[in-house]
């Protein structure tokens, strides 16, 4: 499985909840150590540097994580917020954030794991709260549960990504169409 991280779902919030793959499925965890957890947060782009982590900062930050992906869900979905999911994200969103400095080569992020986890939860209450809820979507792909924000034109976006999804829905579609059409003779 690809171990890299994947940007595609319009905010990093949910970019966050996607970190756990294929929910219904095989379940692929992307936070397996402290530095992956890390290496998230700062290719994400929301701190310049993260302090280093230990085990139960990824505890927290997947515990957070299945938060969110609850919270998203129930308002994708028109229904009522689980209030233990409620309490951890809001926990986490009261945390001090990441505070960025101003230095001579521009602006940097030095954060601790808790300052990162921090300001993700804040994108998810700012998120649910938002304009952008009507624009929720759950990827096309049955072993996708990524959620995106959709803001194709018409919103017709199927997938959350043509790389990560679209793209092999297409060619298995293909492939299908191709098994069964008869070949014709000339």
């Amino acid at each position: 499985m690809n171990l890299d991280h994947v940007f595609v779902c319009g905010n990093p919030a949910l970019d966050f909840a996607a970190t756990l793959r294929a929910r219904r499925s095989v379940r692929f965890e992307m936070f397996t150590t402290p530095g992956r957890l890390n290496a998230w947060y700062v290719e994400s782009g929301l701190v310049d540097a993260v302090s280093p982590g230990q085990e139960a900062d990824v505890e927290q930050a997947r515990a957070v994580r299945e938060a969110i992906y609850q919270l998203v869900t129930a308002r994708r979905l028109g229904q009522e917020y689980d209030r233990a999911a409620l309490t951890v994200v809001n926990n986490a969103a009261r945390k001090p954030p990441a505070v960025p400095q101003l230095i001579p080569a521009g602006r940097w992020t030095q954060a601790t794991p808790e300052e990162a986890l921090s300001m993700v939860a804040r994108h998810a209450v700012e998120l649910l709260n938002g304009s952008d809820v009507p624009l929720l979507k759950e990827c096309g792909n049955p072993e996708c549960t990524r959620t995106y924000i959709d803001r194709s034109r018409g919103m017709r976006r199927q997938w959350c990504g043509m790389d990560s999804c679209g793209n092999k829905i297409k060619a298995a579609a293909y492939r299908a169409r191709k098994k069964t059409t008869p070949a014709t003779s000339r």
